[in-house]
């Protein structure tokens, strides 16, 4: 009799109306759930697809084919092949010889100065004085050369210049267009692939810039912040967790390095700009204030993630040593420390993850310069990557756009990976008890 009441009391309109209140409740916080993951992923695509979708083609570049005639009366009128003669010589007029040619019926002055604006002046130019200079046995010959063509032209041949437009409203005028056309037709304009944007440093010309400077500043930044954080962090947070002792002086210490991770990055920008630059008069632009910057700026992050990697380390694992006759320093260090080293190694990578995509630090010691050269050392003046982004984001042109979205395009590619290595790692080092 008492289970059929009981039965009864749970088949009672109140009863059944409660139950379907929490079943409408738990189904609304599951939709709740989904929505918010369908809106994030939503989100994400949305990024991805307009970042691939402004900056992919910045991964090809319009060349241009043209027949040069390197006039010695031009370029060597003594007849020397002294270098500083071919350094210094007139290549600006060789280009625009070779389109005047290619083109004869240009004559007005406007005209002329038209069509040499469908190459890249300084890209044109460089690049016969630097096979010129390589090799003299060139002057007095002609030669044919491909160049990239200016930005405004390889804005027109992407789509991003609508050639239909007024012509007060393009930057292409319409005897530029044809010119365009007509090379095009003649099969003289190939479009290749943009190595110079992966070889190549900045410049002020969009279709000249590329990012091997900046990544290689930040390579050295990064490799400074990893020598200088990692050791410092990992033997601070062993210290902390297992030989510090447990007072008001320690728990100062761990509540200081907790907030120091959540301390703004520029925080630590001025830091390095007061310290390293002000008082002890390192050299601005360098990587290596760079990388004492962003190493700083790691170390919070390194020592929390290394005390947490710690103490997923089973007790017994240190008892287990102890009773076996090991001191306590070698418990720790032979035991409890190379069972977490997938936690730590994951840790510091996700902290060096975390400063390759920092700006504002490296903006306030003067990584902003506009550096055209690769660095060598890394007491040079450099900039780094996120810091190119935002100075390519900041121009006005669109194929600053193009190139800066681009320039992200291969700054997530990096992160992905670093976060992808951090994983396996994990998985191939992380052992279990």
């Amino acid at each position: 009799m008492s289970a059929e009441a009981n039965t009864s009391i749970h088949q009672t309109d109140q009863a059944l109306g409660r139950l379907a209140k929490r079943k409408a409740k738990e189904n609304r916080f599951r939709y709740a759930g989904i929505a918010a993951v369908v809106i994030a992923m939503a989100m994400l695509g949305w990024l991805v697809v307009s970042l691939v979708g402004t900056g992919y083609t910045a991964f090809f570049q319009h060349y241009l084919t043209i027949t040069v005639t390197l006039s010695e009366s031009d370029l060597d009128p003594h007849g020397a092949r002294d270098a500083d003669q071919l350094r210094t010589a007139n290549y600006r007029k060789v280009i625009q010889q070779a389109l005047y040619s290619r083109f004869p019926d240009v004559t007005d002055r406007r005209g002329k100065r038209a069509l040499f604006q469908i190459v890249s002046a300084s890209g044109a130019t460089n690049q016969v004085r630097q096979m010129v200079y390589q090799d003299p046995d060139l002057v007095g010959r002609e030669i044919t050369i491909t160049v990239p063509t200016s930005d405004d032209v390889d804005q027109l041949l992407k789509g991003y210049i609508d050639r239909n437009a007024p012509a007060e409203l393009r930057k292409v005028s319409d005897r530029q267009i044809e010119w365009v056309d007509q090379v095009v037709a003649g099969g003289e304009l190939t479009r290749e692939f943009n190595w110079r944007f992966f070889t190549a440093a900045d410049s002020r010309d969009p279709e000249l810039a590329g990012i091997a400077g900046a990544v290689v500043g930040s390579l050295m930044a990064l490799s400074v912040a990893f020598m200088l954080s990692v050791p410092v962090g990992v033997g601070a947070a062993v210290y902390l967790e297992e030989f510090a002792p447990h007072n008001r002086l320690t728990d100062f210490i761990e509540i200081n390095i907790n907030n120091l991770a959540a301390v703004p990055s520029i925080v630590f920008g001025l830091l390095g700009l007061a310290v390293f630059l002000n008082f002890f008069g390192l050299p601005r632009s360098a990587p290596l204030v760079g990388g004492m910057v962003l190493g700083l700026m790691t170390l919070p992050t390194i020592i929390i993630a290394t005390r947490s990697a710690l103490r997923a380390v089973s007790p017994s694992i240190i008892d287990g040593a102890l009773s076996l006759g090991a001191s306590h320093t070698q418990a720790v260090f032979h035991h409890k420390v190379p069972l977490a080293a997938s936690g730590i190694l994951t840790g510091s990578i996700i902290g060096m993850a975390q400063a390759l995509g920092e700006t504002a630090p490296l903006l306030m010691i003067g990584m902003v310069a506009f550096v055209t050269e690769i660095p060598a050392s890394i007491m040079e003046p450099a900039s780094a990557l996120p810091v190119q982004i935002f100075l390519w984001s900041d121009s006005a042109e669109r194929a600053w756009a193009e190139r800066a979205s681009a320039a992200i395009i291969v700054l997530l590619l990096v992160l992905i990976t670093l976060n992808a290595v951090a994983i396996f790692l994990r998985s191939r080092l992380e052992r279990r008890w």
